[in-house]
């Protein structure tokens, strides 16, 4: 277990770095909601400050008192056990309470927080549940990463921002890792002394076929072979939601991608780019990434054949998973359904919410991506996502 002070230097850190992705924001950029699946940035630096005091200071912390009554109602998400909330489309709206408002709020929970981890006695469960707090900021860091690039990259101007991530680079030479037939562990061992979230509970054993998984990303070059080739105007290589997702949203490229006198160019933190035909496609959708597959003949794999080439290539050399699978750089489509495991139990009270409720309708991305903050990503990592998103940093490997 982690030392207490090592706890309270590890809260400090991660608090500081939502602040950090939010350092080259203007005042009207933190109050833009485009779309219902994001959140302005004013929200998510209030949200995560609510999760503090509400779940460790207020029943944890003696004489602590809320930093204002409204608060739990704007700030709250999802959390039918807490209480009532804004509606999530209405995030926009809160143009109260103001910018300097919420970082005056994260000031005051963050002393509250630095002097109850340096004083306090943690129990077992009190730990754990910092250590989830602690997780789910870091999850808001990579959504506000890639919220504040929908509200730039969808802002007429298409500005150029700092951000500490480096968005696109060419992957490293990777080599294909194959799986023999048998088989497999799949999902977060008990034993293990360490965070992972409830959904990578319930290690099971899956029987899997020979398999061979790419050890690179589809690249931009690759795909935009299939653009080329009228992939988006063939319906043979769509699923049926997808084909109608294409059609009734007039998609033609990734996310991002603007055609600028017959040349593709992409929006990213750097402002308008030629699009680098070497770097990972990304900002693709599960029914773009599925499509790309049957187009090239084969398809996605599925989260167990996913986790068992990250073991399997992790087992071989520790530098393996980065370098044969060039694991990090994007989330990576699979074609599995987003379930739950064997024996998955949901937790009791407003924790039991976190992930448990979203298992319909979603499909698994494995791996991690530039905007996953460090030390926030592992082999059993479940994300998941509806699959026509893709404002998130979403990019294909393909089954070999």
């Amino acid at each position: 277990m982690i030392a207490e002070q090592t706890l309270t230097e590890q809260y400090l850190r991660v608090r500081a770095h939502s602040e950090t992705i939010c350092q080259d924001l203007e005042t009207e950029d933190y109050v833009v909601q485009p779309i219902v699946d994001v959140s302005p940035p004013k929200w998510h630096l209030g949200h995560t400050t609510w999760f503090w005091e509400t779940f460790i200071l207020l029943p944890n912390a003696p004489g602590y008192h809320a930093f204002h009554e409204d608060f739990s109602y704007v700030f709250n998400s999802y959390y039918e056990t807490v209480g009532k909330r804004v509606l999530r489309a209405d995030r926009g709206n809160l143009s109260r309470p103001t910018v300097a408002g919420v970082y005056a709020y994260r000031a005051y929970v963050d002393e509250h927080m630095n002097r109850f981890l340096t004083t306090a006695d943690l129990s077992p469960d009190l730990y754990a549940l910092i250590e989830l707090g602690l997780n789910h900021e870091q999850q808001h860091q990579e959504l506000l990463i890639t919220d504040i690039k929908y509200i730039l990259g969808h802002n007429p101007l298409l500005p150029a921002i700092k951000m500490p991530i480096l968005e696109h680079q060419p992957q490293l030479p990777g080599s294909p890792i194959s799986i023999r037939e048998g088989i497999y562990q799949i999902g977060f061992s008990s034993s293990a002394k360490s965070f992972c979230f409830d959904n990578e509970l319930g290690r099971h054993k899956v029987y899997l076929n020979d398999t061979t998984l790419a050890g690179n990303l589809v690249t931009n070059g690759d795909y935009l072979a299939f653009i080329k080739s009228g992939g988006y105007q063939n319906f043979r290589h769509w699923l049926s939601d997808g084909w109608a997702w294409v059609n009734a949203n007039g998609i033609q490229a990734p996310l991002y991608w603007y055609q600028v006198d017959g040349e593709w160019w992409n929006y990213t933190f750097n402002g308008l780019q030629p699009v680098d035909i070497a770097a990972p496609v990304c900002h693709v959708s599960q029914y773009e990434a599925d499509a790309y597959a049957r187009w090239r003949g084969t398809r996605l794999p599925t989260e167990f054949e996913w986790e068992a080439a990250a073991v399997e290539a992790a087992a071989v050399d520790v530098a393996a998973v980065a370098g044969q699978l060039n694991w990090g750089s994007r989330w990576e489509w699979t074609n599995s359904a987003y379930l739950p495991y064997p024996g998955f139990n949901t937790a009791e009270g407003a924790v039991g919410e976190y992930n448990g409720k979203f298992m319909s309708a979603q499909t698994v991305l494995r791996g991690a991506s530039v905007a996953t903050p460090e030390g926030h990503s592992r082999p059993t990592y479940r994300n998941f996502f509806q699959p026509d998103k893709r404002w998130q940093y979403t990019g294909i490997r393909l089954v070999e």
